[in-house]
Parts: structure tokens; sequence; C-alpha cells
């Protein structure tokens, strides 16, 4: 079995092997996956963060060694907390642009390291939190502020609802799944929205009872999520409010709290 590293700032994952298919899923930069298959010019793998399985195109990708793919798996990760970063690898002169949430592979501080080519790095990263996880999460999701809905997307520059949540508490350190039924599975329920405090997680179904949207609580029972645009709207029993509109958008179904 093969294993591969997104070497891209961002790569998107597709449900087919072809340019043309549904975008369900993106690969951030420093992400490594395990291949599964192949085909012609795609490969078929499973991301080691969340175990999602996509189709990327073998160009956008770097194959790494079996070595390489179990010393990432025993790494604590370190992402960028920066909402654009360009690294930098002065001997070579090259620049690679890279957004939030990114993974910076084998991070020493000043630099990481990405199959031998060493990118300098002085900006923030995870690895430093001050206060509460609650309100680093709280003030992570406030950068993605206006970023457009994209299906599949997971970076500032197009995200969706389960793309952002788990963004958002990748750079706390904390693992979500990739779709909002399965991050709903995670956690501790809730009893009422009134038990609810900023970082928790909020579902939201349609007709059918399944789960199709999640979002942020944030204090004064406002909900930070993903609907047209990264927004916040006002959330209660029944679901949420957008004033804009004077509309419930989506119906509450749990709350889910993860830290």
């Amino acid at each position: 079995m093969q294993h591969g590293i997104c070497n891209l700032s961002v790569v998107p994952g597709r449900i087919e092997p072809s340019d043309k298919s549904e975008m369900i899923t993106q690969l951030l930069f420093g992400e490594h996956f395990t291949i599964l298959r192949k085909q012609g010019n795609w490969l078929y793998v499973r991301c080691s963060y969340d175990n999602y399985e996509c189709w990327i195109d073998k160009k956008q990708c770097q194959e790494i060694s079996f070595e390489s793919w179990q010393e990432l798996e025993s790494r604590e990760i370190t992402t960028s907390m920066e909402l654009f970063y360009v690294l930098e690898d002065s001997e070579r002169g090259f620049y690679q642009p890279v957004v939030i949430g990114s993974t910076l592979p084998y991070f020493d501080g000043t630099s990481c390291n990405l199959e031998g080519f060493e990118y300098g790095f002085d900006g923030q990263t995870n690895t430093v939190k001050h206060g509460k996880i609650e309100d680093f999460i709280t003030q992570c999701a406030y950068t993605f502020i206006n970023a457009p809905y994209l299906w599949g997307g997971r970076s500032p520059l197009g995200i969706d609802c389960s793309g952002f949540t788990q963004v958002v508490y990748k750079t706390a350190g904390i693992r979500l799944e990739r779709d909002a039924y399965q991050q709903a599975t995670q956690g501790t329920t809730l009893g009422f929205i009134s038990e609810a405090r900023a970082g928790d997680l909020a579902f939201f179904d349609n007709a059918e009872g399944r789960i199709v949207h999640v979002g942020i609580i944030l204090p004064n029972q406002k909900i930070i999520h993903a609907s047209g645009q990264v927004r916040i709207d006002a959330i209660d029993h029944q679901g949420i409010f957008n004033a804009e509109t004077g509309e419930y958008t989506h119906q509450l179904r749990l709350i889910k709290r993860i830290i």
C-alpha cells in the first residue's frame, strides 16, 4: 500500500476520478493520506486526518515512503493559524502559499519540512494557545467571517458547513469527522439549548430527519455557520433565525459538546 502528502495549498477531493466530478472535500497543505487504488491519472485516497475517502489528481500531490507516513502518523499535528501565509524555501527560491488549518509537517518552531524541502514559518500555530479552549475555538471561527460557501470546501476561499467546523476545531487540536452527520456522532449530547456554551456544535436536520447542517455556538444565543457565506445568526430551540429575512433557515436537531 502506498502513501502520499498534499504539497499544494488546497487540492480538490472528488467523488469520481474526473475533473468534471463533484468535489466532496479538499486536502490542505501538509495533510497525508493512504493510496487505496489508482486509475489513470487519479488516486483513490484515504485522508489520514479524518479517514475520508476521495479521488485526487496524482499531479497534485507527492508520494511518500511508508516510513515517512508512519512518522507523520505518530507526530502531534501542528497547524497554521494564519488566515493566509506564504512559506518560503530560501534555498531553492520557492514559495508555497498555505491557508489557515494547513498542517506544518515536522515543524520545529521556525520551519517545516516536506520530503526534504524546508520551508520557513514564523507565523502563529495551534501550539500557541491562550485562555480557555472554547475561547480559542470561537476566536478562530471569527476569522472565517464572509468566507464564501463552497460544497466540499475547507479553506477561507470557499468552505462548507462541516468543513468550517472541522478546520476550526483542527486549529484547536481537536479532530472532527468530515461530514455533519458524522460529526453528530461525536461528543456528548446536551438536553437543551440553554445548556450550550460557546464552542459547542449545533446540528440541524431536513424534512426527512437527516442531519444536513452544523455550526458553532457563540455567546448571547448566536451561532456562526457556513450558509451562503460564513455568517453569524441568532439561534433558539427552534433553530437558526435569519434577521435579514425574518425567517428560520435551519431546524435544530441536537447540540453536542466536543470539548
